[in-house]
Formats: C-alpha cells, sequence, structure tokens
C-alpha cells in the first residue's frame, strides 16, 4: 500500500452509507465556493487525487444499496431495510469529490492526471444518477448554483463519452501523481474506463435491449479498445487502506457496534448454490432475518451471537481492502452481452471464467466442476438468445459482494435475484425502493430544478423507476 501521508489532511470513510468530501467544505452548491483571499488559491493536485481516491472505498461500502437488494439485515434500527423515506442529498458529492476533481481537470497541469480525473468523474456522476435518476450534470461543476437537472439517458452519454475520450487521450510521458489505487499506470486506468464503458453499456440494456442499438454498440466498442478491459484480479480498481487512522470501512462498521449483518437472505442463496464464497462473505451461516422490525430483530439477535458479520473477520481488518469494479465483472458482463447477441465471444467459456476469477478475488478455491452443473448456475440455452440472464444475473448478484450499490443496480436492471419485499415493511407500496428521492438541500437551494425534475420523472417519490429501470 502507498503512503497516505501526504500535504493535506485526508477525509476517509469511517461510517458507512455515507458519501464524503473534501475537509475543506461542505457546501450546498455545486462546485462554487467562498474564498478567503488570505488563502492559498493553488490547489496541490496530488493531494486532491489522493483525498477522491481514498473516499472511494464509501462508494463500494454503501449499506443502504446493500439492504434494499438483501445482501444485509439491520440487527436494531431497521429503518432502512423497512423502507422508509430515503430523502437524501447528493450536493456534498459534488462540491467535494467531484470538484476536487474538476480542480484538477481545469487546471490540467498533467494531461494523464486530467484523464484519470475524467474517469474518476464519470464513476462518480454514474453513481449519482444510479441513485437518483435525474441530476444536475452539464450545468454543473462550472460554479452554477441552480444548475437543471439533466436527463439520465443525457447523463450515461455524457459519462461513456467522458471515459471514451479520456482513454484515447493518454499519453506516454506525463504523471498520475498522488495516485494510491494504481500508482500513475496509464495501462490500468485504460483498463478501467474501458470495463466500466462495458458496465454503463450493460446497465442500459433495457431500454437498448437490441445488439445494434446504442449500448451494444457501445459495449463492442469498448471491448475492441487497444487498451482493453480488467481481466485480471491485478488490475482490479481496489482502495487498499492501510490501518491506524485510515481503516477500511468495513472495519469501522463493527468497531464498537453490530447494526449491520449479512442477510438471511444473501446466506440462502449461497446455501442453495453451495458456493464456498460465504467463508469470505460472513462471520457464520446464520444470516439475519431481513426486514422485521426492532421488536423481532434485535431479540433474535440477542439470543444468536453467532449471527453472520458482513464479511469474515479476515476480510475485514483494519488494513483490509474495498474492490469498486473487479474481473470477475468483466467477465460476466462479457457472457451476459454474449448471451444477449451483442458479440460472438464464448459465452459459457467467460462465465465460468467471472466464477473462477471471483473465487480467486476472496483467495479461495476455484469451485470443483459439479458447482457449474447445478440447474441453478448451468447455462442451458443457446447464446445470443437471452435466455441464460437469471443465473448469469444471479453470479453477477454474488460476484458484485458487498457492493450494495452494483447489487441493487443489477437487481433492478435484470429482476434477479427474485427479492421479497420486507415483511414488515412501512412504506405505503410496501415495494422494495427503485431510487433515493431527492433531498431537502435540493429543494431549499434550488428549487425550480428540482421541482421540474420531480415532475419530469413522474414524481419524486422511492417507487419511480430511474429511466434504465423502465
Amino acid at each position: 500500500m502507498r503512503n497516505f501521508s501526504i500535504q493535506r489532511t485526508l477525509v476517509l470513510p469511517l461510517t458507512l452509507g455515507l458519501f464524503f468530501t473534501s475537509c475543506k467544505r461542505y457546501s450546498s452548491d455545486f462546485g462554487d465556493t467562498n474564498l478567503n483571499p488570505a488563502a492559498t488559491t493553488s490547489p496541490i493536485l496530488p493531494a486532491l487525487l489522493t483525498n477522491v481516491e481514498a473516499g472511494l472505498g464509501g462508494y463500494g461500502a454503501q449499506t443502504r444499496g446493500g439492504l434494499y437488494c438483501q445482501y444485509f439485515s439491520e440487527t436494531q434500527y431497521t429503518d432502512v431495510s423497512l423502507y422508509s423515506l430515503p430523502q437524501l442529498s447528493f450536493e456534498g458529492e459534488y462540491s467535494g469529490s467531484l470538484y476536487d476533481l474538476q480542480n484538477i481537470i481545469n487546471t490540467n497541469t498533467s494531461n494523464n492526471m486530467t484523464q484519470a480525473a475524467r474517469i474518476l468523474k464519470a464513476y462518480i456522476f454514474s453513481t449519482i444518477t444510479d441513485r437518483w435518476g435525474d441530476i444536475p450534470y452539464s450545468q454543473a461543476l462550472i460554479g452554477n448554483k441552480t444548475p437543471a437537472f439533466d436527463k439520465q439517458e443525457d447523463v450515461y452519454r455524457g459519462c461513456m463519452r467522458e471515459l471514451t475520450q479520456a482513454v484515447a487521450a493518454f499519453d506516454n510521458t506525463s504523471a498520475i501523481s498522488g495516485d494510491i489505487i494504481y500508482g500513475g499506470n496509464v495501462a490500468k486506468w485504460k483498463r478501467l474506463a474501458n470495463t466500466l464503458r462495458l458496465r454503463l453499456a450493460i446497465q442500459v440494456s433495457k431500454r437498448f435491449p437490441a445488439g445494434s442499438a446504442w449500448a451494444g454498440t457501445e459495449f463492442r466498442a469498448a471491448l475492441a479498445d487497444a487498451g482493453g478491459t480488467i481481466t485480471s484480479n491485478a488490475d482490479n480498481f481496489t482502495v487498499a487502506y492501510p490501518g491506524g487512522n485510515y481503516r477500511s470501512p468495513w472495519f469501522s462498521l463493527y468497531d464498537g457496534r453490530r447494526d449491520f449483518g449479512q442477510s438471511d437472505v444473501m446466506v440462502g442463496v449461497m446455501s442453495s448454490l453451495s458456493d464456498g464464497r460465504q467463508a469470505a462473505f460472513g462471520s457464520s451461516t446464520l444470516g439475519v432475518p431481513y426486514g422485521r422490525v426492532r421488536g423481532y430483530v434485535d431479540p433474535w439477535c440477542q439470543a444468536n451471537p453467532n449471527w453472520s458479520r458482513i464479511l469474515s473477520e479476515s476480510n475485514r481488518q483494519q488494513n483490509g481492502r474495498v474492490a469498486l469494479v473487479t474481473a470477475a465483472e468483466t467477465h460476466l458482463l462479457r457472457a451476459e452481452a454474449a448471451d444477449r447477441g451483442w458479440t460472438t465471444e464464448n459465452m459459457g467459456s467467460l462465465y465460468q471464467a467471472g466464477i473462477e476469477i471471483s473465487f480467486q478475488q476472496w483467495g479461495l478455491s476455484v469451485p470443483a466442476g459439479s458447482y457449474f452443473t447445478q440447474p441453478n448456475v448451468a447455462l442451458s440455452n443457446p447464446a445470443g438468445t437471452g435466455a441464460n440472464i437469471r443465473n448469469i444475473a444471479v453470479q453477477q448478484y454474488i460476484a458484485a459482494y458487498p457492493d450494495g450499490l452494483r447489487g441493487w443496480n443489477i437487481w433492478r436492471r435484470t429482476g434477479f435475484p427474485t427479492l421479497t419485499p420486507a415483511q414488515d415493511a412501512t412504506n405505503s407500496s410496501r415495494q422494495i425502493p427503485r431510487r433515493y428521492t431527492y433531498g431537502q438541500t435540493s429543494y431549499a437551494s434550488n428549487t425550480a430544478a428540482v421541482t421540474a425534475a420531480a415532475a419530469a420523472i413522474g414524481g419524486d417519490t422511492q417507487d419511480t423507476k430511474v429511466w434504465w429501470d423502465q
């Protein structure tokens, strides 16, 4: 792990379900900030990049998405898993990490650092739009305090352009300083960007199912790019924490509290397949009942102290890792694309390789051949028919664990695995939320734009499906 000691105080994730901004501000605007004329105005760009990368673990260790996709259960305070209103604000992500990345891009002292910042900006924007839907994009980060909200399709197209252009713009000489993930390795940044292009293309497959449509065309272009994709765990986009003052968010989750556990739903999925990854995914095989009120689940946990924590103890140490984009995902996305008829690649080989690489990612032995012949694992239909999506999606869901947003995205996009809403749900529809609702900060500081956005999507509710989910 590279040195986290830099010239600027870092803000690292110490709790889950939150996203983090720079220590210098917590403004509610979209990139502008009050300036102190006596302060140094030239940003230290390597410090900005380090700060952003160090905070990325919060995106892969998000409990809310993990509760919605039923990776996790709440053990005491059960509001989120019972679907209380997710009225949450995204402004801190704009004035924090996105603003820092835009600062790197605008200053442009190193071309390759600029391209890395563009890739990270596209990644973060994709996670914001996946949670809320329509968001400020084209008018954000340019000093506009009341930017209009862009349609999610336009955000997706913009992110895809950003990733494509960044890959093409890298050079062979300029440095990427402050890069604590890839150490300035341009080849790995290109692979990351192309893999994100695969992810974004598959994510909109509901809207563009035909191979000749935009998503399929973009998928093939990314796959054919000379920069390649992430195909080895050595190239995974992973935040590695050194421990001490900079601890893995999964360690911090249990540092004095026990509010979350692995759900009985997730344990059930793993048990039904005799899947050895459960040894890494939880601390036991006793999943916590999902979607029950505190009066039920709290006594249950007290009576069953061996309930499964999220991840095994060895995988949630202070110096743990949070994987955000992996080789297993690449292979499984490619298997799905082949099944959809977007490519002519070997679906079965990619699918099996994706599962094997996922086991290896966790330091586990590749499963025996009998694992792949189970009815709920085997691909028994010809490629190109789209008839294998269920089993492929379930394996994507497993391989994404414990990244709650990825799991929630996979379920919303495919409907798999089949999930039953919380038994004790408190929302009026009693259905699993499909999006976050816009926060009070948006309504207070950008009233006209957020009101227009709410009307455009058919109502600012947690049951309103985002564009790619329709």
